[in-house]
């Protein structure tokens, strides 16, 4: 399991250290561990609906934190629980670019318990760096 849980960042948030062998492990580690903050039982999601998600940021951390943000809104405005399949993130002159196609299904309270209504990933301590031969990064949710 390529991230953790951190219990003494924030009181009343979410924090997971990640790590991952390129950008993109760890951006689809920071994915898991936020469906596993918000449902029991992942493994439970279908794979009957689908978004695909494109940005572009200045920062990579930024990155981080608007990706994250994405699949919030998308649990939020859709009723989606989502699962990335495919990622790409991309160096462009002045930032990065991030291209994700995900799967999931929409909320059914009958299979999926949820745990924390996550409302944001915040800037507090967002964290992602190289080190070494590997990245690493943190990330504090707001629920």
């Amino acid at each position: 399991m390529p991230y953790r849980y951190i219990e003494d960042i924030a009181t009343a948030d979410a924090a997971f250290a990640l790590w991952g062998e390129s950008r993109e492990e760890l951006f689809r580690a920071a994915a898991e561990a936020l469906l596993n903050e918000m449902v029991e039982n992942p493994a439970a999601i279908g794979t009957q609906e689908t978004a695909d998600i494109s940005l572009r940021q200045e920062a990579l951390d930024l990155l981080l934190m608007d990706f994250l943000n994405e699949l919030i809104y998308l649990k939020d405005a859709r009723q989606l629980l989502l699962r990335v399949d495919e990622m790409s993130l991309g160096d462009s002159l002045g930032g990065f670019t991030l291209q994700a196609h995900c799967s999931g299904e929409r909320i059914d309270p009958t299979r999926h318990h949820l745990l924390a209504d996550v409302k944001a990933a915040t800037l507090y301590r967002l964290k992602v760096e190289r080190v070494e031969r590997r990245w690493k990064g943190t990330v504090v949710l707001d629920i």
